[in-house]
């Protein structure tokens, strides 16, 4: 059941900003190699393709060069001592500062803890934040990949197709370990790239595309594709949605174009009406150590995203879904260390938005999500 669709009249808009995609060329990188010892040579020449291979970002570990840090910006102090298994976690966030000329509230930037402790340390940490011009707080969340691993559920609606193994709603088996989900992307006639999940791919993927990577030990990250991140063996998942939001550390060129509508047809949707650049609006980024950043709101524009990912930390960043039925961020925290995930325990990250906790145990939702995990170990709850 859909109570709310995207623009269709902005067609000929889509179609430009399609030929702007196609005709955005991405650095490429060298494609010389190290050839440290023959072998290991032969074998990364077979794994390639023949077209050129950028560098892979190592498992969570996601760091950016020219990521400079500016005042109010989350940053993080000393050694992670962390790896892609869980064995140690990110430290924690710093309070974020407002921005300059934004209403006050008290508490805003402070970081509280979110759902089920993992190996006794929160995993997932929120907070509230005014955008640069705007009047209301939008949500951030912060999570630990070092804690929590990551997956992609598919739908029948986005990306289509299937069936899938994962796919809402989300089973007890999982729901005994979850400890956070959020939305995806556009539906894949909107998001200008690919999809690719359980070993199809669904929609080729775009060079140069925005792209949300999970790999096979569950560790995610963001990035450019062909040029951040690129296939490899150990990719389990690829959810390509428009192009980057946020790169090298700042709102991307694009982030704040007047052609706003490259960003999405936005609501009230109906013939004759084209909506507004602010709208309901979700964002997704990689900080230099690792750690997931998510955003929504009601009243934000495509940079205005850009500008809360950033102020949270993160170098690389890309839009999720928009309007007001498709964004949603919620928070499980069970009574008992090994409960059950379910609605009655989830929180919204934003209160306003449409879909709730209820929204990944619905059977009948069609769209894509992802969900993140507590890592096996001992003493989670």
């Amino acid at each position: 059941m859909q109570t709310i669709f995207r623009c269709f009249e902005c067609a000929s808009l889509r179609l430009a900003s399609y030929r702007e995609t196609v005709a955005w060329k991405s650095n490429r990188n060298s494609r010389s190699l190290r050839l440290v010892v023959l072998l290991s040579g032969v074998i990364a020449l077979a794994a390639c393709s023949t077209s050129i291979t950028p560098k892979q970002p190592q498992a969570h570990h996601a760091a950016a060069t020219q990521a400079g840090t500016t005042a109010g910006v989350a940053s993080r102090t000393g050694s992670s001592g962390t790896g892609s298994d869980g064995t140690g976690a990110l430290p924690r966030p710093v309070t974020l500062l407002p921005f300059p000329g934004a209403p006050p509230y008290a508490g805003e930037g402070a970081w509280r803890p979110a759902g089920r402790l993992v190996g006794g340390k929160a995993a997932v940490y929120e907070t509230l934040l005014v955008p640069p011009g705007g009047t209301e707080r939008d949500g951030i969340a912060w999570m630990d990949t070092s804690l929590l691993s990551a997956r992609l559920y598919s739908g029948s609606m986005s990306p289509g197709g299937g069936p899938y193994k994962y796919t809402a709603p989300v089973t007890p088996a999982a729901a005994r370990t979850l400890v956070a989900a959020f939305n995806g992307g556009f539906k894949m006639a909107d998001a200008h790239g690919g999809y690719y999940t359980e070993g199809k791919v669904i929609k080729p993927l775009v060079r140069g595309a925005a792209s949300l990577v999970i790999y096979g030990n569950g560790s995610v990250t963001v990035g450019a594709w062909g040029t951040d991140v690129t296939m490899t063996p150990s990719v389990a998942a690829v959810r390509q949605n428009l192009f980057p939001l946020v790169a090298g550390g700042r709102p991307s060129p694009r982030a704040s174009t007047r052609t706003w509508r490259v960003w999405g047809g936005t609501c009230p949707c109906g013939h004759g009406q084209h909506g507004a650049e602010h709208q309901w609006r979700s964002g997704l980024g990689i900080t230099a150590d690792g750690a997931l950043v998510y955003v929504d709101g009601p009243l934000l524009s495509p940079v205005q995203v850009a500008d809360l990912l950033v102020r949270a930390g993160a170098v690389r960043g890309m839009q999720l879904d928009i309007n007001p039925t498709w964004p949603v961020f919620a928070s499980f925290k069970p009574a008992t260390p090994h409960g059950l995930a379910a609605p009655s325990n989830g929180t919204r990250l934003t209160g306003r938005t449409y879909r709730g906790p209820a929204t990944f145990f619905d059977p009948t939702y069609a769209r894509d999500f992802i969900t993140m995990s507590a890592r096996p170990g001992p003493g989670s709850r």
